[in-house]
């Protein structure tokens, strides 16, 4: 099966290949047999309800130096594509919105876009966890500083994050009467002139356990890979986010890892989830990624695997059953 692969990200110029999870997809794709083609954000359009793209073909090469060549770009229906991959990174902003909106009427005309376009700007990656509290340590979401400070007195030890942050960006560790508690509120609540929160903030209570690491499950189409990247924080940092300096360990997955996937995997099927990353810290879930999740090359390098290859027999089985459909 050859396949027409379309891939929605940031500027490739300016990725690190060795760390990219959409370059490593790009290479398998390419290893398959299949023709690559790239566009950015600002070249989706809608013509008369029709997705359009200006799309250019893409092909890559794992050389750190001289990792792809782009031919010219031209304006085509997004539909004459087979797969989009969309590997927008945050924040979900209004244009992402409105990226996704586009890519949804690509996927009414039998585009298989991964992930679904409708999941992505329903699953809040913060948000989306509370589903399962069964999974989660208490947590609080709010635009009130008030109850954002009786949640830390009620729980002694919170990290304090914005709704739409990522790589550990805004990101408190607050304790019970900490002098700095209402100046970070009022950073992340972005306070109104009488006082108001404008920001949702989230509010969980801290999990010591972040001392061995932050994992990172890769979930696809419902199955995880077997292993985890555990990002530990170095030195006195307590964010364990590759971006902030923490350390990548590859870790097998514990049975509280699985029972964790177990509870989540049937909702993410029927969100049409097919590539997502679960964030859990000791025996919590804490994030469900869903925008561009990470780590393949990581893991990849670490135990010899090829997730990628993973998720792309995912991805042609989904083809073909939206061609028998």
């Amino acid at each position: 099966m050859t396949l027409s692969v379309g891939v929605l990200m940031d500027p490739i110029g300016a990725i690190k290949t060795a760390k990219d999870t959409s370059f490593a997809m790009l290479l398998e794709a390419q290893r398959r047999g299949h023709a690559l083609h790239y566009f950015e954000q600002g070249d989706l359009a809608l013509r008369d309800g029709e997705p359009w793209a200006r799309i250019a073909p893409l092909e890559v090469r794992d050389d750190l130096q001289h990792w792809y060549t782009l031919g010219p770009a031209r304006w085509r229906d997004l539909r004459e594509l087979d797969v989009v991959l969309m590997r927008k990174d945050p924040p979900v902003d209004a244009q992402f919105i409105y990226d996704t909106m586009v890519l949804e009427a690509a996927q009414r005309g039998g585009v298989t876009v991964v992930n679904d376009p409708r999941s992505l700007r329903d699953c809040n990656e913060k948000l989306f966890s509370l589903e399962f509290p069964q999974c989660i340590v208490p947590t609080l979401i709010s635009r009130d500083a008030g109850e954002l400070r009786q949640f830390t007195a009620e729980h002694g030890e919170v990290v304090l994050k914005p709704l739409d942050g990522m790589g550990g960006r805004g990101i408190f560790r607050a304790r019970v009467g900490d002098g700095n508690l209402n100046s970070m509120l009022e950073t992340l609540l972005g306070g109104g002139p009488h006082g108001e929160g404008r920001q949702f903030t989230v509010a969980q209570k801290f999990i010591p356990a972040i001392s061995a690491g932050d994992k990172r499950i890769l979930v696809i189409d419902g199955e995880p890979v077997p292993y985890a990247l555990a990002r530990i924080p170095q030195g006195d940092e307590f964010r364990g986010n590759l971006a902030a300096g923490g350390r990548g360990e590859g870790v097998p997955l514990s049975e509280r890892d699985r029972w964790i996937v177990s509870q989540v995997a049937p909702e993410l099927r029927r969100r049409g989830l097919l590539f997502v990353g679960l964030d859990v810290i000791g025996d919590y879930l804490t994030e469900i990624n869903v925008t561009s999740p990470t780590c393949v090359r990581e893991l990849d390098a670490q135990f010899g695997l090829n997730i990628a290859g993973q998720l792309f027999d995912a991805i042609e089985r989904h083809v073909t059953g939206n061609r028998k459909a």
